[in-house]
């Protein structure tokens, strides 16, 4: 089983990116957070978040209320316990400033949100043949 956490503050976006994970028929559990701070008890199994599985991939929003994205990424990738996660930034934004930010906090890859529900299939099956077929995931 594939643990998958999506940190995504829409409601609309998250039941749309779950939806094309399930059409993938990959065998996978994915937890949602709608914020930053969130995602971070949930990493750290705090609170309501205790029992929560270790995710082997974590899909980040950059705009989040609370603890925006690259503040997420930051503690993250500075967390020895959490660094080897893959993080791939999953948002609606194609600024430049927010690819360069990403990356020189070490996301592991920059998707902008596709629009239209068949192109979201399409980027998720990428997401997933790459990380679940191609790339070797540390062990967790």
């Amino acid at each position: 089983m594939i643990n998958i956490l999506l940190v995504e503050d829409s409601p609309t976006d998250a039941e749309l990116t779950q939806q094309a994970f399930r059409e993938s028929k990959l065998l996978n559990n994915i937890s949602h957070v709608k914020d930053g701070v969130d995602a971070l008890a949930y990493l750290r199994r705090e609170g309501s978040y205790a029992d929560a599985p270790e995710p082997h991939l974590i899909l980040l929003d950059l705009n989040l209320p609370q603890k925006n994205g690259k503040e997420v990424l930051i503690e993250i990738k500075s967390d020895p316990e959490f660094r080897d996660i893959p993080v791939v930034i999953l948002t609606s934004s194609d600024d430049e400033g927010d690819i360069l930010g990403s990356y020189k906090h070490y996301a592991n890859c920059y998707i902008t949100k596709p629009v239209g529900f068949e192109k979201l299939v399409s980027v998720v099956a990428q997401i997933q043949s790459f990380w679940f077929n191609v790339v070797v995931l540390p062990p967790r």
